[in-house]
């Protein structure tokens, strides 16, 4: 290692000597926070509605409702949540799972309203 990135490193390290175990806790999920946020920006930008029907197969739910589910999240403008996240919150909402979240997505075109 070079010298100036063991100088940096020991600087690093004093630091986080003198913090508490909460303030280590509170600085590691700041840190993963900026290096989950680009990634998160990158999906809500080149998501499709072909991505978000997969993600949707892959959490049980069938191809025909996913078809309908995916389209009702494109309608309202909240496919860069990504599908499987919104038929997720709207599960927890009303307490059901996610199948039937899904189908009351496809049957009632107010289900979404106020998710977010």
């Amino acid at each position: 290692m070079s010298e100036d990135r063991i100088k940096k490193f020991e600087a690093r390290r004093q630091q986080l000597r003198t913090m508490s175990d909460e303030q280590l806790k509170t600085r590691f999920w700041e840190l993963c926070n900026q290096m989950v946020e680009p990634m998160i920006d990158y999906g809500k930008k080149y998501t499709s509605q072909s991505i978000e029907r997969s993600v949707l197969l892959r959490m049980g739910i069938d191809s025909v409702t996913s078809q309908g589910v995916v389209s009702r999240i494109n309608e309202v403008g909240m496919l860069g949540k990504g599908a499987g996240h919104v038929v997720l919150k709207l599960s927890q909402k009303l307490k059901v799972d996610i199948r039937e979240a899904a189908k009351r997505i496809n049957e009632d075109k107010n289900a979404l309203n106020g998710l977010f």
